[in-house]
């Protein structure tokens, strides 16, 4: 079974949508085999590198209250610790497009899990820069990619046309909000939806297939 999972690391519901799937997965056991693919979707691709401030951006963008905006991250919290992931404070919102590239090549070197979780924590749980190249390289180190290639691709536009190429076309397919969940090419789940929910049609799909 193939899952691509269509995110934005600056995306919380998108954490709370791959930890939720992940519990899925260990729910209906080792006998699917899945194939997980992390798509690139930027939900600020003009943000720029000095970023903005959380609360302004999303009072702009959604014209969110800071009353809706304290239950929303009520709500993220607890969601994510009922799935073992931690929110902490986000003060800022920051660009990723550099991260979506790293993240590209993660998956050509069988890493691409590894640094899709330690972006998440990093930016949601500690709130770091996830566009910053420092944060970018210990990242890469922590999950044992090569620093020195990280440095070289973050310093050139390697991957820039495949990440937008990417981006189109998940985009010329309709997706329009993250996570988004395609399995199979075919059956789309959306929203950072309980593992129930994903466990469901898993086990539906498993036994259609």
């Amino acid at each position: 079974m193939k899952i691509d999972f269509v995110s934005d690391v600056a995306c919380p519901w998108c954490a709370v949508g791959l930890y939720s799937l992940e519990e899925a997965l260990r729910r209906v056991g080792p006998e699917l085999k899945v194939e997980l693919h992390f798509q690139p979707f930027e939900l600020n691709p003009q943000m720029p590198p000095e970023g903005e401030d959380t609360v302004e951006h999303l009072a702009r963008k959604y014209g969110a209250s800071p009353e809706r905006l304290a239950q929303t991250r009520e709500m993220l919290r607890q969601r994510g610790a009922e799935l073992g992931f931690s929110f902490g404070e986000r003060p800022r919102i920051w660009n990723t497009f550099d991260a979506h590239r790293l993240l590209h090549w993660a998956g050509l070197e069988g890493k691409q899990r590894e640094l899709k979780h330690a972006l998440l924590t990093a930016y949601h749980t500690h709130a770091r820069n996830p566009g910053a190249a420092e944060v970018l390289l210990q990242l890469c180190a922590d999950v044992g990619l090569d620093v020195e290639r990280a440095r070289a691709i973050l310093a050139s536009d390697e991957y820039a046309d495949a990440v937008r190429e990417s981006e189109r076309h998940w985009q010329s397919l309709g997706i329009q909000a993250v996570p988004s969940v395609i399995i199979d090419n075919h059956h789309l789940i959306q929203g950072g939806q309980p593992p129930e929910a994903f466990e469901r049609a898993l086990r539906q799909l498993a036994a259609a297939g």
